[in-house]
């Protein structure tokens, strides 16, 4: 792919100089990193990537700009296009990269909405050094896509509330300094939720196992029992939890789009590299027109996921409203047509393609989980669908 066409995109209208300025940076940083060894443990690759994105200034876009953060100026609070841009750049250069960035900010980001001054102070601007690790503690064995169903259990007693529960399914778990934690403190139902703080080593917090997957992160079962929190560690009002875990969602999901279209561009770039010099029966596979049809399909799916992914940013960073339709649309279109994009640019390399360790065999695993997580493909058709049917304001 020539470069000309690679960079077209930071063209769009969607994104201003900053951004390129952004995109630039950070692509001439990552060449310059070593490639991490794919068999090495999960664990410490990612304690690596939180370190090295930390001391470069990277994780800084995570957080707001007063409580350490990077922002301000022309983007003076959290900016999903900054994060989109990092997510896809780390994602075309390895995937564990992107995801010790991209947890550092979904973990963080309830503190970054409804923290106190005093609780934003204590946890972010160790998330923005990399000298902290945090973890989003939301999904329960009998509540992942149905978060209102959550039943972990937090008792206020006394000036403490007591924890009582599982998680599971928790990105950067047995790996965090700490974990925001939704768990119910009233009735049934979405208002009766609340968010806390808990940190690592707290009693009765135990890292009951580790989840193994097949690309491998940092994943784990947590398990609370009699587990006592200040009620101080608790983020936002009592029953306020489930619109704070969605608007930490509404934040972040878009950047799982973004780092789909990464790995896909990854694929693309390695595919046409591939079919360029690979000779079948007296040509290159360039020259079939089989080849070019995969080449194109893949180069406009590509396109169409990014123009809906930085949409979607663009809807919440400027026109400053909620993004949740459009980020819905980003979320399955991008991971969906990713999916198809890797598979078709595999098959391009056969039997190479599926040897371990190779690039395209590395991609085929790391796109798969992004179709499930902060939300599968057919909870965001639910999302997409009951917005086009519900009524229509008047007045």
């Amino acid at each position: 792919m020539s470069e000309a066409h690679t960079d077209a995109w930071l063209q769009w209208p969607f994104l201003e100089p900053g951004h390129r300025e952004l995109a630039a940076d950070l692509r001439n940083w990552c060449r310059e990193q070593p490639v991490p060894d794919p068999d090495a443990d999960a664990l410490a690759t990612c304690r690596h990537w939180v370190r090295a994105l930390g001391q470069a200034g990277w994780l800084r876009y995570c957080v707001p700009a007063g409580p350490g953060g990077v922002l301000g100026g022309m983007f003076p609070q959290l900016d999903v296009r900054s994060l989109c841009i990092l997510r896809e750049t780390l994602a075309q250069h390895h995937a564990l990269a992107d995801f010790a960035f991209a947890m550092q900010g979904l973990g963080s980001g309830a503190i970054a909405l409804a923290g106190s001054p005093a609780q934003q102070q204590a946890y972010l601007p160790a998330v923005a050094q990399g000298h902290s690790i945090a973890a989003f503690a939301l999904s329960e064995p009998e509540a992942g896509s149905d978060v209102a169903a959550l039943a972990c259990r937090a008792q206020a007693d006394g000036p403490d509330y007591v924890l009582n529960g599982r998680k599971t399914w928790i990105s950067n778990g047995g790996l965090a300094d700490f974990y925001c934690v939704f768990a119910r403190t009233g009735q049934a139902g979405a208002d009766g939720i609340s968010a806390f703080i808990v940190e690592a080593g707290t009693p009765g917090l135990v890292i009951e196992s580790q989840i193994e997957v097949m690309s491998p992160h940092p994943l784990a079962t947590l398990r609370f029992e009699d587990c006592r929190v200040p009620a101080a560690q608790r983020l936002g009002e009592v029953g306020q939890g489930f619109k704070l875990a969605m608007r930490t969602l509404d934040v972040f999901r878009t950047s799982v789009a973004a780092a789909a279209v990464g790995f896909a561009r990854r694929a693309l770039a390695e595919g046409l590299a591939h079919a360029r010099q690979r000779r079948l029966f007296g040509k290159t596979l360039a020259e079939f027109q089989l080849t070019q049809a995969a080449l194109g399909d893949a180069a406009t799916e590509i396109d169409q996921s990014a123009l809906l992914t930085y949409r979607a940013a663009w809807v919440r960073d400027v026109q400053q409203r909620a993004s949740t339709l459009e980020t819905a649309m980003a979320k399955m279109a991008a991971t969906e047509s990713a999916q198809r994009v890797i598979d078709r640019m595999l098959q391009l390399f056969g039997a190479q393609g599926v040897v371990h360790g190779h690039i395209l065999e590395r991609l085929y695993r790391d796109i798969r989980a992004l179709r499930i997580y902060e939300g599968a493909t057919e909870i965001q058709k639910l999302i997409i669908s009951r917005a086009l049917l519900r009524p229509a304001r008047t007045g």
